[in-house]
């Protein structure tokens, strides 16, 4: 593309930035909730695209300047200062404009979103939900270093260790855009803890991650949700609290059942279960953009189709592989203590290499 065409799309955008910077200070809007927040979404994504467009035409300008010396300039000095600042900004051109490109790539609206984490343990038995306990540490590792607040909303304990599943919420930046590429079935190869032989087995665990419904995205009706309490119960049945604070919700329509007890007040788990009994319905929806999607976009299988195969962890070779772009990290120790930001850059410039494909950028 040429700068012409770039500099025309841009000013598209800052036309539309400009709109939109006048619409969110309009009293009538303000008054809108639901509009207001979709008009201050849209403004926080035009905003970054219109301050490359400046940094873009300043260089272009620039180099129109330095350009223009070399032609009438008959100081030797001076020809030479605008030899070296041509060269300097040339160079800035091309990694300028593709960044702008990727910039102006169509958002998915649910990337700035929190998420809901679910892991649940695959075959493999016990092993099986050892395993989907290493995943939740790993993943509670990375949201550390995130500074993401991972709120457990469900648990059901392995007998011998891990979770047969767990749920979380997770609130942070950005947190869905992120860990949607981990959406799939993860596969770990290791002797289990129960092996008296020394022999290697397979085992899988299943990982899911929704965007977080929020109020203005769905709305429930009181008469479709059937709302039971029961007392929260520990490992082995055990009662942990002798009042009715757990939280069962079950969405007659569609049949989804959500359940949560990590808090010991009913009205903090009903707020949690209705959050994820919305994002739950509200996936419903967003599942059928992900298969349109995924049928284009290997990186973005997992989310496509939750039984894909997407990640190996093998402990004998201390190797992980993620599938999806034949990426093969010798790093295993480091990878499920939480290190996962090189898994998922690769990703994401998988994804970005292959949309910049389908668009006419």
């Amino acid at each position: 593309m040429n700068n012409n065409m770039i500099l025309e799309k841009l000013e598209g955008v800052r036309l539309r930035f400009e709109e939109v910077s006048q619409k969110i200070t309009d009293p009538e809007i303000v008054s809108d909730m639901k509009r207001y927040i979709k008009l201050n979404k849209e403004y926080k994504n035009l905003e970054p695209i219109v301050k490359a467009y400046i940094d873009y035409k300043n260089v272009l300008s620039n180099i129109d300047s330095a350009k223009e010396i070399l032609s009438t300039e008959k100081d030797e000095e001076m020809r030479e200062m605008a030899k070296d600042e041509l060269e300097e900004l040339e160079s800035r051109v091309d990694e300028m404009e593709n960044n702008i490109k990727l910039l102006l790539l169509p958002k998915d609206p649910e990337d700035d979103k929190n998420a809901i984490l679910e892991i649940r343990a695959g075959t493999g038995g016990d092993e099986a939900s050892i395993f989907a306990g290493d995943l939740f540490r790993m993943y509670s590792k990375y949201c550390e270093s995130k500074h993401w607040k991972l709120e457990v909303t469900h648990i059901s304990e392995g007998t011998s260790g891990g979770y047969k599943e767990i749920v979380s919420k997770i609130s942070g930046e950005g947190v869905y855009g992120i860990l949607k590429y981990e959406s799939g079935v993860h596969r770990v190869q290791r002797v289990p803890q129960t092996e008296t032989q020394g022999r290697v087995h397979t085992s899988a665990a299943t990982v899911a991650v929704l965007p977080e419904a929020e109020k203005f995205d769905i709305e429930l009706k009181p008469e479709d949700i059937r709302k039971d309490t029961y007392c929260s119960s520990g490992p082995g049945g055990q009662s942990v609290n002798t009042t009715y604070s757990a939280i069962r919700l079950t969405h007659i329509p569609s049949g989804i059942v959500v359940t949560c007890q990590d808090q010991k007040s009913q009205i903090k788990n009903l707020d949690k279960a209705m959050t994820e009994l919305r994002s739950r319905i509200y996936n419903i929806e967003y599942q059928k953009y992900i298969d349109n999607i995924s049928s284009k976009r290997k990186t973005m299988v997992s989310t496509g189709d939750r039984s894909a195969k997407i990640r190996t962890y093998n402990y004998p070779q201390g190797r992980v592989t993620d599938h999806r772009i034949g990426l093969t990290l010798y790093n295993l120790p480091s990878i499920i203590d939480g290190n996962i930001q090189e898994i998922i850059e690769k990703l994401q410039m998988a994804e970005n290499a292959e949309r910049l494909k389908e668009s006419n950028l």
